[in-house]
C-alpha cells in the first residue's frame, strides 16, 4: 500500500502522530505565498489581488467552476503563465521570502523549485521511462555532484510506489505504461529534482477510480516531503485530501476573486460566505 491505514482514516487537516513530528521539524522551511497578484492576457484581467500563504507540509486545494482562474493562479505560482504569449502578472510570488518575478530570478530555477504536475498525464513519448525521470535534469543544469541516474530514478519512482511495476522495464517508452501509471511517472519526473513545492492542476481528471485512489493516496503521502497546491473539479476529493481550501468564483465580467479560504472541514461543513455555501452545496456553478 502507498500509505498505512491511519493516514488513509485520517480526517482532512488532523495529522497522525509520525506526520506531527515531521511537521515540527520543517515548518519553517520553503514558505510560498501570493501577495496582491493580479494576472492578465493581454489586457484582460483573468484573476484579481490574490494574497494567500501556503503552510508547507499541506495540501492546499483550490475549488471554484470553471473560467474562475484556478488553473491560471496555479501556473502564475511557478512562471508558467508568463510561458503564454502577451501574458503577465502584477504582485509578488514569495518562495522563501524571494520573488520569483524578480529580474534577477531564473525561471528555469524557479520551476525546479515548484515542480508541476498537468492535467493530462504527459511523459515524453520519445523517452524511455528511466530518461522521463530524470528529463528535469538533462533540462536544466544536471544532476546533484555524489548522485548517479539510477539511484535517483529507483529513488523517485519508489517515492510513487511504480518502482515495482516498471523496474524491468525501465528502458520501453514512458508513453507504454497504462493512464494511471504515466500520472505516477510525471510525478515522479517533477519530484525526482527535489522541489521545494509541487503545483497539480486536475492530476486525476483523466483517470479511472482506481488509478485516481493511488493517486490520492500518493498525494498524502508526498505532503510529509513537500507543499502541495492542487486544482480539482472534484469537491469529495478536496475533502479527502486536502488540509486548507481556498474557494475563487468569477464576476459578471468573468475576472476569478478568492472567495473564502480556510480549513477544507470548516469550508464544506460551516463556510462563511454565502457564495461559497451556495457554490459547495450545488447551487451555482
Amino acid at each position: 500500500m502507498l500509505v498505512n491505514a491511519e493516514v488513509r482514516r485520517r480526517q482532512p487537516g488532523v495529522r497522525t502522530p509520525d506526520e506531527a513530528r515531521f511537521k515540527t521539524q520543517t515548518d519553517h522551511a520553503h514558505a510560498l505565498e501570493a501577495r496582491n497578484l493580479n494576472i492578465y492576457y493581454g489586457k484582460t484581467l483573468a484573476v484579481e489581488n490574490i494574497s494567500q500563504r501556503f503552510r508547507p507540509n499541506s495540501i492546499t486545494a483550490l475549488i471554484g467552476p470553471s473560467g474562475s482562474g484556478k488553473s491560471t493562479f496555479l501556473r502564475a505560482l511557478n512562471r508558467m503563465h508568463e510561458a503564454i504569449k502577451e501574458a503577465r502578472v502584477e504582485g509578488q510570488v514569495l518562495l522563501d521570502g524571494k520573488d520569483i518575478y524578480a529580474p534577477e530570478a531564473d525561471p528555469v530555477r524557479v520551476r525546479r523549485r515548484i515542480g508541476m504536475v498537468f492535467q493530462k498525464p504527459n511523459p515524453f513519448p520519445m523517452m524511455s521511462i528511466f530518461d522521463n525521470v530524470i528529463a528535469g535534469f538533462k533540462l536544466s543544469y544536471g544532476k546533484p555532484q555524489g548522485t548517479n541516474y539510477s539511484d535517483i530514478v529507483e529513488h523517485a519512482l519508489r517515492s510513487v510506489a511504480l518502482w515495482e511495476e516498471v523496474k524491468d522495464r525501465l528502458s520501453v517508452s514512458g508513453a507504454a505504461l497504462s493512464g494511471g501509471q504515466q500520472q505516477r511517472l510525471c510525478i515522479a519526473r517533477a519530484i525526482a529534482v527535489q522541489p521545494d513545492v509541487v503545483l497539480m492542476d486536475e492530476p486525476c481528471s483523466a483517470l479511472d477510480p482506481v488509478s485516481t485512489l493511488k493517486v490520492e493516496e500518493l498525494m498524502r503521502e508526498l505532503r510529509l516531503k513537500y507543499t502541495i497546491v492542487l486544482v480539482t473539479h472534484n469537491m469529495q476529493q478536496a475533502v479527502r485530501v486536502s488540509d486548507t481550501t481556498m474557494v475563487l468564483l468569477p464576476d459578471e465580467k468573468r475576472i476569478g476573486h478568492l472567495i473564502e479560504v480556510g480549513k477544507t472541514s470548516d469550508i464544506f461543513n460551516n463556510p462563511q460566505d454565502a457564495r461559497t455555501a451556495d457554490y459547495v452545496s450545488g447551487r451555482i456553478g
